[in-house]
């Protein structure tokens, strides 16, 4: 009766133990998994921007305005510039309440002739593209399309302006799919409506831009292009590649450590159970091992016996934690897409090293009660029986 209570414990304590690492690694899971939608947002800006430069408004002023149209000529007018293209670019709502760690939805516009000069990165899922003559239309973002209520045809209210869906942008993990593109006309008109009427007085709806995408001759160092630029047009801000990149990962690599700093304390705590299941293990099965030495059983076949225990245990607590860790990231995204919100990314790579490290997190937590089964005297254990 003893034996059978023994073993019913074991069970119920190796069953909560696998429970206690399956929370670590689903945590780890469903914070990795926004890690990774970041990461992969992080690059493929980097990848659409990685020949080009960016250039905004100089923000410092007390009364930040608009940058004027013909500051591009400006600009064309340095050595190594192939193109400049204007960009508007502003929130899809005037006041947002929710918090994103993602891209925040926008309406941007750009100059349509920029596809000539190596725009045509982005792909369109269904329809068409804009031209610069299109007034009243629209491309919506992958992730938008629900919030919006977009579909071929149909029309959508923004900023309290009606637009055709003309498009659909196909997903690229990037800003786009957050985004609704309208024409530069429109674009310009929705800018011009937001400012305080001191700069309305002073500007029209097609002197407008919030930015320019600078296209490089063939041969010119974009990051180079950037300085000169910096130095030469004044009231701007000027971003090279390498300084946007720099930027961003920098920030990417902020929210990493984060995320997967509240995931490793999970993963602690399931530790900590493999350690207790296995010390208790070890305890209840004294006899066993001293029986096992008797008949002359190695150290290392002990050793090895113990801790392909504990790697089994974490590698069913990694299985079952990353099905849950799967389950509650498409319930979170699916309750998040009708706001336009898609932030976890559950990739093969996370997968497969959430649970290579639950097997190895095991087998560390293993080792230590491992070792001191391998010390149990013969003598003793048999006496203890």
């Amino acid at each position: 009766m003893e034996i059978i209570l023994n073993m019913w414990r074991r069970k119920m304590r190796t069953l909560l133990t696998i429970f206690g690492i399956a929370i670590g690694i689903s945590a780890l899971v469903v914070m990795g998994s926004m890690a990774e939608k970041l990461n992969m947002q992080a690059a493929e800006g980097v990848k659409y921007y990685e020949n080009k430069v960016q250039v905004s408004s100089d923000t410092s002023s007390m009364l930040p305005a608009p940058l004027k149209i013909s500051t591009a000529d400006e600009i064309a007018k340095i050595q190594g510039v192939e193109y400049v293209s204007p960009v508007i670019s502003t929130p899809l709502e005037k006041k947002s309440s929710s918090f994103s760690l993602g891209y925040e939805a926008s309406i941007t516009a750009i100059d349509q002739n920029a596809d000539k000069h190596g725009n045509s990165y982005l792909k369109i899922y269904v329809g068409r593209r804009l031209t610069n003559d299109d007034t009243g239309k629209a491309i919506v973002g992958y992730d938008l399309v629900k919030k919006l209520s977009a579909d071929l045809g149909r029309d959508i209210t923004i900023r309290g302006k009606t637009f055709e869906v003309i498009g659909i942008w196909e997903k690229t993990f990037s800003t786009t799919d957050t985004s609704v593109s309208v024409s530069l006309k429109d674009g310009q008109s929705i800018i011009y409506d937001d400012l305080p009427a001191i700069i309305k007085s002073n500007i029209s709806p097609a002197d407008i831009a919030t930015g320019f995408v600078v296209y490089p001759k063939s041969g010119t160092d974009p990051d180079k292009l950037a300085t000169v630029i910096q130095k030469n047009i004044t009231g701007t801000v000027a971003l090279g590649p390498k300084q946007f990149q720099d930027q961003v990962m920098s920030s990417v690599s902020t929210i990493n450590s984060i995320i997967y700093g509240v995931a490793i304390v999970s993963l602690f705590v399931g530790s900590l159970s493999i350690i207790n299941t296995m010390t208790m293990s070890v305890s209840e099965r004294t006899k066993e091992i001293g029986v096992k030495k008797a008949i002359g059983a190695k150290t290392v076949v002990i050793l090895r016996e113990y801790m392909l225990e504990a790697a089994v245990i974490g590698l069913m607590g990694g299985i079952v934690g990353v099905v849950f860790g799967v389950i509650v990231s498409s319930v979170l995204n699916s309750a998040m897409e009708a706001s336009g919100g898609n932030l976890f990314l559950v990739t093969p790579r996370l997968v497969i090293w959430s649970i290579i490290f639950s097997v190895v997190l095991g087998s560390i937590a293993g080792f230590m009660p491992a070792i001191h089964a391998t010390r149990i005297s013969i003598v003793k254990a048999l006496r203890g029986a």
